[in-house]
């Protein structure tokens, strides 16, 4: 189970990692170099904008339910 968990955790916290830097920064960034640069200058949020904050969000939830998962498991 701490195995399944660990696993779990590093690759939700590499995923989180390039999920973060895929987003579209206030200035120029690393979400420039994939073109995140083109779409900021047409202005509102696009489709994968909204896409990838909600992936996001599922990868950040469930990184938090490892950590929980396994802090409770090594607990015991």
């Amino acid at each position: 189970m701490v195995a399944a968990l660990s696993i779990i955790l590093v690759l939700t916290s590499i995923l989180m990692i390039i999920l973060v830097l895929l987003h579209k920064g206030k200035g120029s960034g690393l979400s420039d170099l994939f073109g995140g640069g083109i779409s900021s200058n047409y202005g509102g949020s696009s489709v994968v904008e909204r896409n990838l904050d909600r992936i996001t969000i599922i990868i950040g939830g469930l990184w938090f339910a490892a950590v929980v998962g396994l802090g409770l498991y090594l607990k015991k």
